[in-house]
């Protein structure tokens, strides 16, 4: 037994031995690919969200288009704290499993969305937003990483359950790359009335990783709790057969401004993230005149190398957060995706090819042109539509803009993503985070619910000046909170004198 001394208590914990913790660590890796699949199932179709749903309604816009990635944010953000109040109560297995079918069925639904002789957007938002719904089990997952690591295990399980997000979101757009050369005809499966294509096939794969995750976590998963010293104590969603002592309740209260300050900064962390995902496919297709399928492919080789870039930035935050801290590292994040945005600012003379007209870059038609056909020989408008006016006087922006706005944002996001939530498990303590992480998910998810609405209204009616200028100034804001809450965004046991800071 281990005796520590917290102020007047003196509670009594296990100390683990090696099968325990190797079964602890087991089951913190489930909940790494837990995470891995929570983020491919959002990643494997988004750049092909667009196209998919101008395949099955034409009369489909960009502003639609938010609303069907907002769906999957909207579901998430209405689940996470359901799920998280579970999780505090019963073994986390029971969520995570019924969390997890919601999720292989709203993905097998998505294919066949295109099926219904009407309303297929309609369908399309419903399949999105059960997907957000399964993927509510983000805040299990967390609540569970916090209370089975030690404060100083914290940073590195956190920034490893980031990595596998991360590879989740490489993997997902990569897939959806290669699956592109399968083409919008693909094959038909005649006897379950299915088509596998580039656009179903990701969702019926993201479906099958969906099994495998429950199996994983009925056969490997187990409850594990310790405190901040890393000795083990009894969760408090125990089964029968987990027989040890429980602690009296922890004194000292949680710092509840710190808690609603983390939780708007993560709220527009995940909003501008939220608003780069949504954006990069309508902006490349307008900008640089790429088809539906260049679209996708050149947009998931993006996203997949800036998931890389992210693996690499977890590696480094995890050896540079121990010796600087977690708070200098957010703020630094912070100022790394303000250029990022501030760097898609359009300038020059230079103007985007119009869509089916053929307008001189640096004129202005006083009369709409007649249609001609794309420069590729296909069918296939290309090009920045015509109807959204600010194409006509908005610049251009250049690939190399584009590019160089995506490393910048690509090492700020991951960065300030691992440390907001990390800040906020430390700050949190060892009090049962549950239902906080599912406030923290559901905070991320309203922002991934707006994010996509704001930027697709905001994008498709200003343009892009506008709409980055506008986020330029959100994260300003950020920036400006986070120095103004700096010395309150500390770790519970830190805060009331147990740990040294």
């Amino acid at each position: 037994m281990n005796h520590t001394d917290w102020k007047e208590t003196t509670p009594v914990f296990i100390t683990s031995d090696g099968d325990t913790d190797r079964s602890r660590w087991r089951s913190i890796r489930v909940m790494y690919f837990t995470m891995f699949l929570s983020s491919v199932g959002f990643t494997i179709v988004i750049t092909s969200i667009w196209p998919y749903l101008k395949k099955i309604d034409e009369s489909a816009d960009a502003s639609f288009l938010g609303w069907v990635v907002a769906a999957y944010s909207l579901g998430q953000m209405v689940a996470s704290p359901f799920f998280g109040l579970w999780s505090n109560h019963r073994p986390r297995r029971e969520p995570l499993v019924c969390s997890i079918f919601i999720n292989v069925s709203a993905n097998i639904y998505y294919s066949y969305v295109y099926l219904p002789p009407s309303h297929n957007q309609i369908h399309m938002l419903l399949a999105r937003t059960f997907v957000g719904i399964g993927a509510g089990n983000v805040a299990v997952v967390r609540s569970y990483v916090a209370g089975a690591t030690s404060l100083k295990e914290r940073t590195s399980a956190m920034a490893n359950m980031s990595a596998c997000q991360a590879l989740g979101f490489i993997l997902g757009p990569a897939l959806q790359a290669v699956l592109s050369f399968i083409g919008e005809t693909g094959v038909s499966v005649d006897v379950i009335k299915l088509q596998v294509n580039m656009y179903t096939a990701p969702a019926l794969l993201a479906a099958c990783f969906g099994v495998i995750n429950i199996l994983l976590v009925i056969l490997v998963l187990r409850e594990h709790s310790v405190d901040d010293h890393g000795n083990r104590i009894r969760p408090i969603n125990y089964t029968p057969e987990e027989r040890v002592d429980v602690p009296p309740e922890v004194e000292g209260d949680i710092d509840h401004i710190a808690v609603f300050t983390s939780n708007v900064l993560f709220f527009i962390i995940l909003f501008i993230f939220a608003v780069f995902e949504t954006i990069s496919t309508p902006l490349s297709m307008d900008m640089f005149a790429w088809t539906r399928k260049e679209a996708v492919l050149y947009n998931g080789i993006i996203l997949a190398a800036i998931g890389f870039e992210s693996i690499l930035v977890f590696l480094v935050v995890k050896v540079v957060s121990a010796r600087v801290g977690d708070r200098p590292l957010l703020l630094g994040g912070l100022i790394l995706i303000f250029v990022g945005f501030f760097m898609l600012l359009p300038w020059g003379n230079q103007y985007p090819k119009i869509q089916w007209t053929d307008i001189k870059n640096n004129t202005i038609p006083p009369i709409q042109l007649a249609p001609t056909p794309a420069s590729n020989s296909s069918l296939e408008p290309i090009g920045c539509p015509s109807e959204q006016t600010w194409c006509l006087f908005t610049p251009v922006i250049h690939l190399a803009q584009y590019i160089t706005s995506d490393i910048l944002i690509g090492v700020g996001y991951p960065t300030c993503n691992v440390m907001s939530y990390t800040l906020y498990s430390k700050i949190l303590g060892p009090k049962p985070q549950g239902v906080y992480m599912g406030w923290l998910t559901a905070s991320g998810s309203g922002a991934r619910t707006l994010g996509p609405v704001f930027v697709s209204h905001f994008y498709t009616i200003l343009g892009p000046r506008w709409a980055f200028s506008a986020i330029c100034g959100i994260v300003l804001a950020a920036i400006v909170m986070l120095s103004a809450m700096y010395k309150r965004l500390v770790a519970f046991s830190i805060r009331h004198g147990r740990i040294a800071e």
